[in-house]
């Protein structure tokens, strides 16, 4: 199987990656976190406009017409540059919810028991009971929201709220929720990747700038077998999801969001090994990569239910 990249996917990453340090850099990041974390709406329109929500749709719809490949490119660089939001429910609901398609629409992910990300910020809400799946909006959405309480954030960019039992909401139905399921595990373990490879970079370039003992910490060799276990976690990452998106099989999107989800937060780790004390401060970014790390490892496909499908398929 060939994963190399086509000359179109390589653009579209490219384009993404420039879309996003133009529209939502450190300055703006760090902007976003003072301010509570919560969905920017003109960057949420801007990213609409770029296709970046329908970027799966057929064009007979407005889409892009793209696939799940190209998503995970993008999401990994969304992962990259820590851009809060539910951007994988609103991309995975771009036909079911109006406006989503444009970033007219925020559709949050409300799983049954867990916390409910950016409610504040919602429009409707991506419901997922297992393997069923449901849009919530309009007045049912509303009495939601009445009814939710704040709950603290491991994640300064994720607000999260408790809402009450979702099953007394009247909602509609869509189908396939397990493939929805499948796919937003995917497309949130190329965030994973994309945040575990940004760790790497942080951490190699800290430790070719911070001298001890009148040299480069890097040069120590604690230090580079750090960093080369950051590598060799990313890149096994990387040929995982890369492997699933194409195949779009269930056990390998499992082992792939398994595997991202030990990259992401393990070089998070490693990153703040590294930095030393520096690492905790607020001015630095890596904590900021493994909290986000360590809250995505929670969303659409835990560890324990990845361990489970993959323990199935041994038979």
């Amino acid at each position: 199987m060939d994963f190399q990249l086509s000359d179109d996917q390589r653009a579209l990453r490219t384009g993404m990656r420039e879309l996003l340090a133009g529209r939502f850099d450190r300055d703006r990041m760090r902007a976003a976190l003072d301010g509570g974390g919560g969905v920017g709406g003109a960057l949420w329109l801007e990213l609409g406009a770029a296709g970046l929500f329908a970027l799966r749709l057929p064009e007979t719809a407005g889409g892009v017409g793209l696939g799940l490949p190209e998503s995970v490119l993008v999401f990994d660089e969304v992962g990259r540059c820590l851009l809060p939001g539910p951007l994988i429910a609103t991309q995975l609901a771009a036909a079911a919810v109006k406006g989503a398609a444009e970033g007219e629409a925020v559709v949050a992910l409300a799983e049954a028991g867990r916390p409910v990300g950016h409610l504040a910020a919602a429009d409707a809400l991506l419901v997922l009971d297992g393997d069923s799946a449901r849009v919530l909006s309009g007045g049912a959405l509303r009495r939601l929201v009445g009814a939710a309480e704040p709950v603290r954030s491991l994640d300064p960019g994720t607000p999260l709220w408790r809402v009450p039992g979702l099953a007394g909401y009247e909602s509609e139905p869509l189908p396939d929720g397990a493939r929805l399921r499948r796919e937003g595990a995917l497309l949130t373990a190329a965030e994973q990747l994309g945040s575990a490879a940004r760790s790497l970079e942080a951490a190699v370039q800290h430790a070719g700038e911070r001298e001890q003992f009148g040299a480069p910490i890097g040069s120590f060799q604690a230090v580079k077998h750090l960093c080369a276990g950051m590598l060799v976690r990313a890149e096994t990452a990387r040929s995982a999801v890369y492997a699933a998106a194409v195949t779009e099989d269930p056990v390998e999107i499992a082992g792939a969001k398994l595997l991202a989800d030990e990259a992401a937060v393990g070089n998070a780790r490693d990153c703040l090994q590294v930095h030393g004390g520096m690492g905790f401060t607020w001015e630095a970014d890596v904590h900021l990569h493994l909290k986000r790390a360590w809250l995505r490892a929670g969303q659409w496909l835990t560890a324990a239910d990845a361990e489970e499908a993959l323990a199935a398929d041994l038979g």
